[in-house]
């Protein structure tokens, strides 16, 4: 019932009044199969969530996994990304009245300030680089394989979440002496001080394949930010840091616009990209910084802005004509099906569930905001999108009680709905989704019951209920009314102190104080021979060769073979380790001896940095003899 109150008071005090949109004859067949996926897509959830779900066996309290797929892909694992974004639409779901869904809040809380500590090859928690971390065990230990990291966009994700939670912790009373609140706040305060360090740093998008800076983590760095530091102000927090990035954030953000669309990915550091830079990236970015109290801006890139519609529309129609089974849909007609990239190859490159529910998903905000403002502004930038959803729009301000205004919201929400359509469409009977559905013929493909597909789905009927009726809304975030952005981007960055959250959860033991340890190794390579280091430690894989580090060739040369691993270790650790090579054959060479470290005690300065220089000391691959 608190919720319901926290609600209902809301919707008096920081909403726009939005008018009930009765359901059109036509549109109740499909809002019913939307309620009926819903409870699926809901559950779906739960199922996958530790340690009761019936698809996480194994899974700690509080761990999503992200698939129970174990095999072609294996997706048994957390990922930082995925979990935040589902728990995200748990929480709105909680605050919606949901109330059973509190513990499964409570113990993600939990599990995010153990994982916190949790070392991994990105890094640890002394300095903060490990909370880059993509994906954990569903036991929540690291995993030491080959992967795309750091990925920069989960800290501010998970931030997010919790902030939502928080603050409605706050609004209501129910935590008298904020206790909860302030325990809750250290596992936030280490993800933020994260971002104001690192946003400016490059690492793997959300799909985990582009190094580089991403348009999807660079608005959700700042949101969290913004919304961060106003919450940090009510717990009596010092926020100087979060206040001065996030300015430089937002200016960063504005350099993606090419003037046609938003480009995904830019400052690449693969030679070979090639792409367009038209991406669901884009799409999904709108969704993540909806604000339900902004405005149509272009500089916070809202779902109902003009750059927002623009660049939708070529995300749509870069599809059109891609899959098969988009072969008879019109350029007004049924929503086609929507993937990540027109160029994608993963698993032959095919429409994804969750990318083709965001399409309507932005559109539903975006009636929602006109709706409540009364307005919608159609320019040069948007005219493009209106008059392939209504053609025959013109240039022009339209505001409630004009017939044009609402045959423009009619047009949109039946566009949105189209898309909806095609999504229920490859959908089974039992409501099950997986990541993907074929070009060719909509079979569900890859990782089974995706637990971010589900998501997705849960969030577009949020979105859907609140354009078309009185549906209560999430508080907004914070959005700024009239966001400044700076003349001149600055490039900096405030460095963060880290501490373990106890008192949220996370262990007493924990080590406080690291040592960044890079192993410079001179070892002649061939080229698909690689090296790797590990040793007797949990950070090295103990003495396990599935488990050991890769090294990185990048400083190559040469004059210099030179293969680099940066460990991030417990200060006093005495560990024993050595370089493997790893031939394309599948052969391991070992070194001939172990080698030893002490890794020095805490010092004045955390974290402590320290150099080792070694040389290859062992067989070497055929090519090399």
């Amino acid at each position: 019932m608190r919720v319901q109150a926290f609600l209902t008071a809301l919707a008096a005090t920081s909403l726009h009044e939005v008018a009930a949109k009765p359901l059109r004859r036509q549109e109740v067949d499909l809002a019913t199969r939307i309620e009926t996926e819903k409870k699926a897509a809901l559950q779906g959830v739960l199922n996958n969530f530790g340690p009761d779900g019936s698809q996480a066996p194994g899974a700690s309290a509080g761990v999503l996994i992200a698939s129970p797929s174990t095999d072609n892909p294996n997706y048994y694992y957390t990922w930082t990304r995925d979990a935040a974004l589902t728990l995200k639409m748990v929480i709105d779901e909680f605050l919606h009245g949901d109330e059973d869904l509190q513990s499964y809040i409570r113990d993600y809380v939990k599990s995010q300030a153990i994982l916190q500590t949790v070392s991994n090859p990105s890094g640890a928690l002394g300095s903060g680089r490990g909370l880059g971390e993509p994906k954990f065990y569903a036991n929540l230990t690291r995993f030491n394989g080959d992967w795309g990291r750091p990925q920069r966009d989960g800290p501010a994700l998970r931030a997010t979440a919790l902030i939502t939670y928080t603050r409605y912790l706050l609004s209501t009373g129910i935590d008298s002496d904020n206790a909860e609140a302030k325990d809750i706040w250290l596992v936030i305060e280490n993800d933020l001080n994260y971002v104001s360090q690192y946003w400016n740093q490059t690492g793997f998008d959300l799909w985990e394949e582009v190094d580089g800076s991403s348009f999807f983590t660079t608005a959700a760095q700042h949101r969290a930010l913004v919304e961060g530091a106003a919450l940090g102000k009510q717990l009596q927090q010092d926020v100087s840091a979060y206040e001065s990035q996030a300015p430089n954030v937002l200016c960063f953000l504005q350099t993606f616009w090419n003037g046609k669309y938003a480009v995904a990915n830019i400052n690449v550091q693969q030679s070979d990209f090639s792409r367009s830079g038209i991406d669901a990236n884009t799409v999904l970015t709108a969704i993540a910084t909806f604000d339900p109290e902004a405005s149509c801006d272009d500089t916070l890139f809202q779902p109902c802005s003009s750059r927002a519609l623009a660049n939708l529309k070529e995300y749509i129609d870069s599809f059109r004509t891609l899959y098969t089974i988009n072969k008879d849909v019109s350029e007004t007609g049924t929503g086609v099906a929507t993937g990540r990239y027109a160029e994608d190859v993963y698993f032959n490159g095919n429409p994804w569930y969750l990318t083709t529910l965001a399409v309507p998903e932005q559109l539903y905000d975006a009636i929602q905001r006109w709706s409540t403002i009364n307005t919608i502004a159609i320019d040069d930038t948007s005219l493009a999108f209106w008059q392939s959803v209504y053609p025959s729009a013109q240039i022009g301000t339209y505001t409630k009680g004009d017939s044009d205004f609402t045959k423009l919201i009619d047009a949109v929400l039946a566009y949105a709905d189209g898309f909806v359509e095609t999504a229920l469409n490859y959908t089974p009977e039992n409501g099950a989704l997986a990541e993907q559905y074929s070009r060719e013929d909509g079979t569900p493909l890859s990782a089974r019951e995706l637990t971010w597909s589900y998501a997705s789905f849960v969030t577009m009927r949020a979105a859907r209920l609140a354009a078309t009726s009185d549906y209560a809304q999430v508080p907004s975030w914070g959005a700024p009314s009239s966001p400044q952005v700076p003349d001149t981007c600055t490039p900096s960055s405030v460095k963060g102190t880290y501490a373990p959250a106890v008192a949220a959860g996370a262990p007493a033991d924990a080590p406080a104080c690291t040592y960044i340890v890079t192993f410079n190794l001179n070892a002649s390579t061939f080229y698909g021979e690689n090296i790797y280091l590990f040793g007797n430690s949990t950070d090295l894989g103990d003495w396990r060769v599935s488990d050991a580090l890769a090294g990185s060739a990048a400083a190559y040369t040469d004059e210099r073979p030179l293969w680099t691993f940066m460990v991030e270790l417990p200060a006093g650790a005495a560990l024993e380790y050595k370089f493997v090579r790893k031939e394309p054959s599948g052969e391991v060479l070992y070194e001939v001896e172990d080698r030893s470290l002490g890794v020095p005690e805490c010092g004045d300065e955390a974290p402590g940095e320290e150099t080792v220089e070694d040389s290859w000391n062992g067989p070497v691959g055929g090519e090399m003899e």
